[in-house]
């Protein structure tokens, strides 16, 4: 891949990246540059490697989720060299985002995993955050691994009726 190309990909990272509030998935990531034909899947995971290694990009790993976040340094540099970018390219991320924020939120807000406690059980950590603010945090204690897995699977589509259910009782 050309350093030119790679070059181009970093910036159109950073710059969808620096257009919302929080993280944005691979997935998420890969859709838009995938579906646009902009570069390969090998070549993107080059590139979000790179931009890691290089401190522009904060990588968040979660069980079945990689999450990227711009850190100030790649915040700094898209400021900096966002003119590199077409007009024509920034429209098509602004339009992708502008299409799909809702959704992109609520993918990357809505995060489970979970881990074996000290104790002997297994704890499902599940959470739904709003930018940098936790709107819900579980931790479940469990003493199989498959039902801490289960809940996990679950929390994604459970989340909002749980939250709910939680709000109106407490209220």
């Amino acid at each position: 891949m050309n350093s030119e190309a790679t070059t181009l990909y970093k910036l159109m990272i950073l710059y969808m990246l620096s257009k919302v509030n929080f993280p944005l998935s691979n997935n998420q990531i890969s859709e838009f540059m995938l579906d646009k034909q902009y570069t390969t899947y090998f070549a993107l995971q080059e590139v979000l490697s790179a931009l890691s290694e290089d401190g522009f990009i904060q990588v968040m790993n979660y069980r079945n989720s990689t999450q990227y976040k711009l850190t100030q340094e790649g915040s700094e540099t898209i400021a900096f060299f966002n003119s590199k970018i077409s007009n024509a390219i920034r429209e098509e991320i602004d339009a992708y985002l502008k299409e799909n924020k809702y959704d992109l939120k609520c993918e990357v807000g809505t995060t489970s995993d979970y881990y074996r406690s000290t104790s002997g059980d297994y704890v499902a950590h599940c959470q739904v955050k709003e930018g940098d603010t936790n709107l819900i945090e579980l931790n479940i204690s469990v003493p199989l691994e498959e039902q801490a897995d289960a809940m996990c699977a679950k929390w994604k589509e459970a989340s909002q009726e749980i939250y709910d259910y939680i709000i109106h009782k407490l209220m």
